[in-house]
């Protein structure tokens, strides 16, 4: 019997464990900190053996594989034991591709992953495929693929699958039939040396066992992606979109339409005001949602009504009350300056921005503009400030500070007044005082609804 070990036992550890148990594994989970209680009932009711709050290198180095969670650093001392002794060391989403026989579609990008994985799941769904969605959004892969039954019908044609640079960096034979690269801005440098290129070489994994069977969706816009396609050997069939000129296969804005061009005779057109998701960046994400699902076969009808009916995701610019003529604006989601920069830029109103977290080497230069013309009063979340004070002292006179979503609510309830907005964008990771960044945005939302 083969011994598989799983670091880390969050959603993504914990799916692995049970996948790899109900393949006939021996199998053992280590966690460095503590394991949730959801996470520990799901290990014991499989009869999986797990420790937690260390590592014990003599149940750990003699696995014949090593599946590492998204959330366990490269550099871990456990990490480098492993690769010291040369076990073969995955990812979760490695791991679970080779126990499914549906099609995948995996998406990537800095910004925009989340939106267009939920875009491009709901269209699929509409269309009538049995189709689940995975990854860094919702529940494990492998979780998902341990459910599924010999040759049963009820099997997923498709997993749409979200995909962090952390799962692409242990992902090696995996092959995905559609590949969608959002955009590539610098994020989680301080994971990759603080070399924009090791993050770039991360993302650009995604495409690295297509054939010329499948497809790559890419952005035309960016500069990154383009010098980055240029340069490799790109097996799939390529469609790129793009907001400035037209397309010939894949996607392009002209005036206030979308066009979708999967080959002349294959042409979907739908104006702009008639798309759910609005702002500048929600058409890039609703293109590449289009074209993957053209490519898959879905009717034009079903494509336009999915991008015309479909609910934003929980906090990506998600409106969450009026009070006292006030707009309350929840973008916890938002961990990185691109991702802030369109909410900023999509703000109308005079806004009182919520900021701060764990800093990953940002540089707030290009965020400077937006602040300086809408950006009313500044109020930090986050345990150190410095950074974004030293950033912005220049541009907003009002900054304060404070250690909860509670009593960062309630400071810019009292900066705020009516018609202005307050905007949740905190530009950082939340692990300084929060699980993570649905957590934050949902003691955001409860303070809110306190007021």
């Amino acid at each position: 019997m083969k011994r598989l070990v799983v670091i880390g036992s969050g959603e993504s550890g914990t799916g692995a464990a049970v996948l790899a148990n109900k393949k006939g594994f021996e199998v053992f989970v280590s966690d460095k900190g503590i394991i949730k209680k959801e996470y520990k009932k799901v290990l014991s009711l499989n009869g999986i053996k797990y420790e937690e709050g260390k590592h014990t290198a003599s149940l750990i180095l003699n696995a014949d594989e090593v599946v590492k969670s998204p959330g366990v650093p490269e550099d871990a001392e456990m990490i480098k034991k492993i690769e010291k002794k040369k076990i073969s060391l995955i990812s979760e989403i490695e791991f679970a591709a080779r126990y499914t026989k549906a099609e995948l579609i995996g998406i990537t990008g800095t910004n925009g992953k989340t939106t267009t994985t939920s875009l491009t799941y709901h269209i699929l769904k509409k269309a009538g495929y049995k189709v689940k969605m995975a990854g860094n959004i919702g529940k494990s892969f492998a979780m998902l693929v341990s459910e599924e039954k010999e040759s049963a019908k009820t099997n997923p044609d498709y997993y749409v699958l979200e995909l962090s640079s952390f799962q692409l960096d242990r992902m090696y034979k995996t092959k995905l039939k559609v590949a969608i690269l959002t955009n590539i801005t610098p994020d989680h440098l301080d994971s990759y040396n603080y070399k924009f290129q090791n993050y770039v070489n991360a993302k650009l994994r995604i495409i690295q066992n297509q054939t010329k069977e499948d497809a790559f969706i890419y952005c035309a816009d960016d500069a990154v992606i383009v010098k980055e396609v240029k340069k490799r050997k790109v097996n799939a069939r390529a469609f790129p979109f793009s907001l400035k000129r037209k397309i010939k296969q894949g996607a392009f804005l002209n005036k206030n339409k979308i066009n979708i061009h999967i080959n002349p005779k294959n042409q979907l057109n739908m104006f702009v005001e008639q798309l759910a998701l609005q702002g500048r960046h929600n058409i890039f994400n609703s293109m590449a949602a289009a074209v993957a699902a053209r490519i898959s076969d879905v009717r034009k009808s079903v494509i336009r009504e999915s991008l015309s009916d479909f609910q934003n995701i929980e906090h990506r610019l998600e409106f969450v009350s009026r009070v006292h003529g006030v707009d309350y604006i929840n973008d916890s989601k938002a961990t990185n300056v691109n991702s802030t920069w369109y909410a900023l830029e999509s703000m109308t109103n005079p806004t009182v921005w919520i900021v701060g977290g764990v800093d990953k080497g940002n540089d707030y230069k290009m965020l400077k503009e937006l602040a300086r013309n809408n950006v009313k009063a500044i109020v930090c979340l986050g345990i150190d400030n410095e950074k974004i004070k030293k950033a912005f002292s220049k541009m907003v006179d009002t900054i304060v500070e404070t250690k909860s979503a509670g009593e960062a609510v309630r400071a810019a309830s009292r900066l705020a007044t009516k018609g202005d907005t307050v905007l949740l964008s905190p530009c950082c990771s939340s692990f300084d005082l929060f699980d993570n960044y649905e957590d934050r945005g949902r003691k955001f939302k409860n303070a809110v609804k306190a007021l």
